[in-house]
């Protein structure tokens, strides 16, 4: 079994060193792998990253992250992604990356996504160019998380997992203003997971969303949005498949 510990929206600050190290010291007791789903920081600013670094260096697991869009809101998303990738983590934007843990090689593919809204209610590609560069930056980032797990698929992972900050499914968005649906997911992602399959798929963003959720193509969804899950992370199980099962395996994530 693959033990996948999982958390987003942590939005640290200088005043917030040390808040989740304690709980992050035990991960070796518990998970093989830690992810974060993005909104690590508040408002993106170098400063900010390095709270977030000295909070994950070094931890025993390896650590996969995307950004969020409030790690982006100071416009140096590449000073925060050199910051934590200067501690060992793998971030993600539109890549993958296998990490071999507990004897299993674990696929990540990773990208922070977009908004759009969700099938029958979605934004489209026609009007005003700003509209039809929202939803084509949408559509980029689904087309490379696609991408990202077909090349996971070729390299025989013992489980792939699609990391995102923005929700591919409605479901996990339950208890957030349906008004806000389309800024805090797309149905692309979703198309996305399900093309090119996946054993699991977690994001964060809606932090008065719900937890579980799952694709159309039956793909479990968690929303970790730490104000969601009420603690430092939750750990999700996965069996270790046979590499010819598809993300249907995912059944058994808990």
């Amino acid at each position: 079994m693959i033990r996948i510990a999982a958390v987003g929206d942590i939005h640290m600050g200088p005043d917030s060193q040390g808040l989740l190290r304690p709980a992050f010291e035990t991960l070796p007791e518990c998970a093989d792998l830690l992810l974060l789903a993005g909104d690590l920081t508040r408002h993106g600013t170098p400063e900010e990253a390095r709270v977030v670094a000295r909070e994950v260096r070094d931890l025993g697991v390896p650590v996969v992250a995307v950004l969020g869009n409030h790690d982006h809101h100071d416009d140096r998303p590449d000073e925060v992604t050199a910051i934590l990738r200067d501690t060992g983590a793998h971030v993600l934007e539109g890549q993958s990356t296998v990490v071999t843990s507990g004897g299993a090689r674990i696929g990540v593919a990773g990208t922070k996504g977009f908004g759009g809204g969700f099938v029958g209610r979605c934004a489209g590609e026609f009007g005003e160019p700003v509209m039809k560069e929202f939803v084509r930056y949408s559509r980029r980032c689904a087309d490379s998380l696609r991408t990202s797990l077909e090349q996971l698929g070729e390299e025989g992972c013992d489980a792939r997992i699609a990391l995102t900050h923005f929700s591919p499914v409605p479901d996990t968005l339950a208890g957030e203003p349906l008004e806000i649906y389309p800024f805090l997911g797309s149905y692309l992602l979703a198309e996305a997971i399900d093309t090119a399959g996946a054993d699991l798929a977690v994001h964060g963003h809606a932090h008065a969303g719900t937890e579980h959720g799952m694709t159309n193509g039956g793909v479990r969804v968690r929303n970790v949005a730490q104000p969601v899950i009420g603690r430092a992370f939750h750990v999700y199980h996965l069996p270790v498949h046979d590499h010819v099962t598809t993300g249907a395996a995912a059944q058994a994530a808990r």
